[in-house]
């Protein structure tokens, strides 16, 4: 069985497209540097990690300005 469900995950993000881009982020964030949020986790992967985080609302997607000019864009 999946945990978190879905279910709830779609409770605190919205889309899922959005859940997808925060989840992978925050892996990544995890496995390069290894700052956790939670005092304990269920998964032993990153991804797994950062699916916990966002059930327990530990991440919230951050609205991005639309006049910022990012590297690729340029």
């Amino acid at each position: 069985m999946l945990y978190p469900s879905v279910d709830k995950l779609k409770s605190r993000i919205d889309s899922k497209y959005s859940l997808v881009a925060l989840a992978s982020k925050r892996a990544r964030q995890l496995h390069e540097h290894g700052d956790e949020k939670l005092d304990s986790y269920t998964s032993h992967k990153a991804v797994g990690k950062a699916l916990e985080e966002i059930a327990a609302g530990a991440l919230t997607p951050v609205q991005q300005d639309a006049s910022a000019i990012y590297e690729d864009e340029i």
